[in-house]
């Protein structure tokens, strides 16, 4: 793992040295190389990068001379907005600026053949949103750099999450030293088994749901971010890789969707709740019961538009560097780990399914067993085959 520590030294008060405290150094040069590297540009082609001040400033120069490296055309850096806004902001000023500078940045980026999306960015963004508006006409591609985003790391109930060092450290170690080439075969090989197979779901708590892919499109979050893999897309999600890399992620068939999902402890509407089982027919939400917060599950489903009450993706990871620690667990980066499982329910539009509506939850699952069929890829949160 390529992690080096500095040790500042200050002056305590009375004018002697204090104690010196350790800091952590990431290794923004191997980073660099590795983005781009999975990247794969080719000579000429014109890369940008998305960044928001004061989120990995450090990673950017090695960055853009990775880039020059490999003989691309290096655009440099667009700057992002800090978020949250000053409340004092008019959000109609926003609005009205937002959508003219997405529509200026999409004729900006006519000609950008990929970005790299680094913390920060997000979609909603006028810049994102213009590189987005032209993945979605299958030109480009971008790697997705969230890192913490939107809080990529998970505790699990009645574990508190590490330290934000641990979290880089884990998280550097995936990116710099996954077997690539092995994780894309592992994917590969449960989505060939789980193409003509029904897929069922079951936990020790009671979960157990099952359904069928038939000819969906399966995303395969395996790294690989070059043209030649991006432009064999089908879902503008195939052109946005992220990195870590480890999950594939499904759209099911929403009729052949049945069966019912106990959660683990969790919050709706912002207040705890215990004991939900949420029973799904056909797809969609036919009956919700809770052992405590049953009104605020209720709250939060009550202002879903009623096309996204539904079943939304089936997403397992692959990858052994994000699996869940054994000794003090949480569930790293988005679940991208060994046998984490996300049943999640909403819009699955972007996956090529059929619910719309907007709403999108996740929801994470470490002890599951998924079997295809009769053969059992996962067992008890574990990859088994």
């Amino acid at each position: 793992m390529r992690l080096c520590y500095a040790f500042v030294v200050g002056f305590a008060l009375s004018g002697g040295p204090a104690v010196a405290q350790p800091r952590l150094t990431m290794d923004w040069e191997a980073m660099a190389e590795r983005l781009v590297a999975q990247l794969a540009p080719q000579p000429g082609e014109r890369i940008l990068m998305l960044a928001r001040p004061g989120n990995f400033d450090e990673i950017l120069p090695h960055l853009r001379y990775a880039l020059m490296e490999a003989g691309a055309v290096d655009l440099g850096v667009v700057d992002v907005i800090e978020e949250p806004f000053p409340e004092a902001w008019d959000a109609d000023v926003i609005r009205r600026g937002y959508a003219e500078t997405r529509a200026a940045y999409k004729e900006m980026f006519r000609d950008v053949d990929g970005a790299i999306m680094m913390p920060g960015a997000r979609p909603g963004q006028p810049a994102y949103s213009a590189l987005q508006d032209w993945l979605n006409e299958g030109v480009g591609r971008t790697i997705h750099f969230h890192w913490t985003h939107n809080g990529s790391a998970f505790p699990l109930p009645g574990q508190p999450l590490p330290e934000q060092t641990a979290i880089d450290a884990h998280y550097q170690r995936a990116l710099l030293d996954t077997d690539y080439g092995a994780l894309a075969t592992k994917q590969r090989d449960f989505v060939a088994a789980m193409r003509g197979a029904v897929v069922r779901v079951t936990s020790p708590a009671g979960t157990d749901l099952s359904f069928r892919i038939g000819d969906r499109p399966v995303n395969l979050q395996d790294g690989d971010a070059s043209k030649a893999r991006t432009d064999q897309g089908t879902i503008l999600i195939d052109r946005e890789i992220e990195l870590p890399a480890g999950s594939i992620r499904v759209a099911p068939v929403e009729a052949s969707v049945n069966g019912v999902i106990v959660f683990p402890p969790s919050q709706w509407d912002g207040r705890q709740v215990d004991g939900l089982r949420m029973t799904f027919e056909q797809g969609r939400i036919v009956g919700v019961t809770a052992d405590r917060g049953l009104d605020a599950v209720q709250a939060e489903l009550d202002q879903v538009p009623a096309p996204a009450r539904a079943f939304r993706e089936f997403a397992l990871g692959f990858n052994p560097l994000l699996a869940v620690p054994e000794r003090n667990p949480w569930i790293p980066y988005y679940g991208y780990g060994d046998g984490v499982v996300r049943l999640s329910i909403g819009d699955n539009s972007e996956l090529g399914g059929s619910v719309t509506g907007g709403y999108v939850r996740w929801n994470f699952f470490t002890d599951t067993t998924v079997g295809l069929d009769d053969e059992v890829w996962v067992r008890d949160g574990r990859l088994v085959r």
